[in-house]
């Protein structure tokens, strides 16, 4: 039994190497967040999608909130990286979640942080 199940392994795993070896990874290297300003774009999109009021929502609605926020900052934070073009973008959103985790709170001062992230990301 023990010898089928390591020869099983050993053959699945033979298949997905030929597998991968045969597909076509061309489409890898244009998919979106692959370079910078796929990162940015991707940021701008998820901060689109990203409505404050429902960040402290019990349930689905405020776990997307939540992971939409903190993704739009990795993701400008991954353009930059890659091209320090995208460094407004990525400044805005990080001035609105640190004063975010100051605050507790989308107050004034952060909102204008998001508005302006925002405004760099139409311009994009």
């Amino acid at each position: 039994m023990v010898v089928s199940l390591l020869l099983g392994l050993v053959l699945g795993g033979g298949g997905v190497g030929v597998a991968w070896s045969l597909g076509d990874d061309s489409s890898s290297a244009t998919a979106a967040g692959s370079t910078p300003a796929g990162d940015a774009r991707a940021a701008c999109q998820a901060l689109d999608g990203f409505d404050e009021s429902k960040y402290v929502a019990k349930g689905p609605d405020g776990d997307i909130a939540v992971n939409r926020y903190a993704a739009a900052g990795a993701l400008s934070a991954s353009a930059t990286a890659g091209d320090a073009k995208y460094k407004p973008l990525a400044q805005a959103i990080r001035r609105s979640q640190d004063r975010h985790a100051r605050v507790f709170d989308f107050d004034a001062k952060v909102k204008k942080e998001l508005d302006e992230a925002r405004r760099i990301c139409k311009d994009l």
